[in-house]
C-alpha cells in the first residue's frame, strides 16, 4: 500500500468516524425529530405533501450527512411520524432506503465510494460537473417510481402528532447550524474529512459543556471502520494478483450501460464497497461515473448490496415494519432496472 493510497483511505475512514459523530449528536439534540415534525405540520394533513417533504428531508440528509445517516437515524423518525399520522409506513420506509442509496451520488461526501473516487476527478468541482446530472436523474426516477407504487397512499389525509420534547434548545440550535454549515464546506472543495472533523469537535465540546452524559450515547461504528480498513488492505493486495485483470475483462470497452450493469451486479453480489474497490483500477476516468452509478444506485436489489440497506432493515424490524428479503428484492429490482437503463443516457 503506497503512502498516497494510505492517505486517501485514511482520510475516508476519518471522515466516516467524524460524520457519524456529527449525525449521532444531531439526533440526540433532536434535529431530525424537529425536522420531521415541521414537515408533518407544514403538510397540513395532506399525505402527499408530507411525503414530498420527507423526500426532500431524505435527500438533504443523504447528500450532506451520508446515506448511512438517512438509513440509521432518519428512518425510525420517519416511521414514527407515519405511525402517529396513521399513514402506511412502507411508503416512508422505502423512501428513506431508496433515496439513501440512489440519492448518494450528488456530493463526494454522500457515499464512501464517492470519496474513494474523488482523487480520480481531481477536484470536487470536476466531480460535480460530471455527476450532477446522473445524480438528479437517479433521484427523479426514484421519486417517480415511489409515487407510481403508492399513488393511493399519497392521496390520504391525516392528523399530525404531538410536538417532540426538546431537552436542550441550545444544543439543538448549535447542532442544526453545524449541520447546515457542512453543506457549503463540502461543495467548496475542502477535503471532506477536515470540515467533518471540525464539526465533530465543536459538537463534542458543546455536549461536554451542556450534558457530558450524552457522550456515552454516541455510537461510533468501529466495526464498520475496521471492516472497511480490512477491505482496503485485501483489495490492494489482490489487485496486482489477478483481480484488476478480471475487472477489466468484465467491464470490457467501457460502454456506459455495460459498466453500470456490471458494477451493479458486483455490488449486489458482494456489497458495493468491495465492488467499487475491485472495479476502480480497471475503469477509465470517463467510465468511473458509470461505476459509481452501478455500485451506488444499482446496489439496492439485495439487502447486503449496501451496508445502509442492512442497517435500514434492522431499524424497520425494530419499528415493527419488517420487510422480507425476497419482497424487498422484488420491489427494488424494478427500480434498479429503470435506473440502469435510463441513467447511463446522462453520462454520454
Amino acid at each position: 500500500m503506497t503512502e498516497v493510497t494510505l492517505a486517501r483511505e485514511g482520510s475516508v475512514l476519518l471522515f466516516l468516524v467524524a460524520i457519524t459523530v456529527v449525525a449521532e449528536i444531531a439526533q440526540l439534540a433532536g434535529v431530525f425529530d424537529v425536522a420531521a415534525h415541521w414537515a408533518a405540520r407544514a403538510a397540513r394533513g395532506r399525505a402527499g405533501v408530507l411525503w414530498a417533504l420527507i423526500v426532500a428531508l431524505s435527500i438533504g440528509c443523504t447528500v450532506v450527512l451520508s446515506l448511512d445517516t438517512t438509513a440509521v437515524l432518519l428512518t425510525p423518525i420517519v416511521l414514527s411520524v407515519a405511525a402517529q399520522a396513521g399513514l402506511p409506513p412502507r411508503l416512508f420506509a422505502l423512501t428513506t432506503v431508496w433515496l439513501a442509496n440512489t440519492g448518494s451520488l450528488l456530493l463526494p461526501v454522500s457515499n464512501l465510494t464517492n470519496l474513494l473516487a474523488l482523487h480520480r476527478f481531481s477536484s470536487t468541482s470536476v466531480y460535480l460537473e460530471r455527476m450532477w446530472l446522473p445524480a438528479l436523474a437517479c433521484i427523479g426516477i426514484t421519486v417517480g417510481y415511489l409515487a407510481a407504487l403508492h399513488h393511493r397512499d399519497v392521496r390520504r389525509r391525516y392528523e399530525h402528532g404531538p410536538r417532540p420534547v426538546i431537552r436542550d434548545r441550545t444544543l439543538l440550535v448549535v447542532a442544526a447550524v453545524v449541520c447546515a454549515a457542512l453543506a457549503p464546506c463540502f461543495v467548496a472543495g475542502i477535503t471532506p474529512a477536515i470540515p467533518a472533523t471540525v464539526a465533530a469537535v465543536i459538537l463534542i465540546a458543546v455536549v461536554w459543556a451542556r450534558d457530558r452524559r450524552l457522550l456515552r450515547r454516541i455510537e461510533v461504528p468501529w466495526q464498520m471502520v475496521l471492516g472497511a480498513a480490512a477491505l482496503f488492505i485485501v483489495v490492494d493486495y489482490l489487485g496486482p494478483h489477478g483481480l484488476t485483470g478480471l475487472a477489466r475483462a468484465m467491464l470490457g470497452s467501457g460502454d456506459e450501460w455495460r459498466t453500470a450493469a456490471v458494477s451493479a451486479l458486483c455490488a449486489n453480489v458482494i456489497n458495493n464497497l468491495p465492488a467499487y474497490l475491485a472495479l476502480e483500477p480497471a475503469a477509465s476516468t470517463h467510465a468511473l461515473a458509470s461505476v459509481l452509478v452501478g455500485v451506488n444506485a444499482g446496489s439496492i436489489v439485495t439487502p447486503w448490496g449496501s451496508l445502509a440497506t442492512l442497517l435500514w432493515l434492522g431499524r424497520c424490524r425494530r419499528a415493527g415494519v419488517p420487510f422480507s428479503p425476497l419482497r424487498y428484492a422484488g420491489l427494488s429490482a424494478g427500480l434498479a432496472v429503470l435506473l440502469l437503463l435510463a441513467v447511463p443516457l446522462t453520462l454520454g
